[in-house]
């Protein structure tokens, strides 16, 4: 069983940076790690994700050049470093874990999830 907390989010106005975090119960050196946002009314939607390794790096088109996906596996923490926010970047951000796969960005193959954090951006 793999236990994720997310933190760092907040009320932050457009232009503005945050950064979150995601510690897990255990080493999640084995683990492909992603994280997935959900707006109100809206599916929920991969945002970036990292191989088990860090050498592979997936980031949605309306974050990329912004947001930043990285992991410390001596820390079990893997970090969501986003800049320049947008309005449309609102929504809770997930944390999630895949034990399966080394590199996955399909939601239904990831195995454990946070409990999310809430992002607000104002403009």
């Amino acid at each position: 069983q793999v236990h994720l907390v997310e933190s760092g989010g907040g009320l932050v106005q457009a232009g503005g940076s945050l950064r979150l975090s995601c510690a897990a119960s255990g080493g999640i050196r084995s683990y492909a790690m992603g994280w997935f946002r959900q707006a109100p009314g809206k599916e929920r939607e991969i945002v970036t994700a990292i191989s088990r390794s860090g050498s592979t790096l997936y980031y949605a088109d309306s974050v990329k050049s912004r947001f930043t996906i990285s992991r410390d596996n001596a820390k079990n923490t893997v970090y969501l470093q986003m800049n320049s926010l947008k309005p449309e970047d609102t929504a809770v951000y997930y944390c999630a874990a895949d034990i399966t796969t080394t590199f996955t960005t399909t939601l239904r193959e990831y195995d454990y999830w946070g409990q999310g954090t809430q992002v607000t951006v104002s403009s």
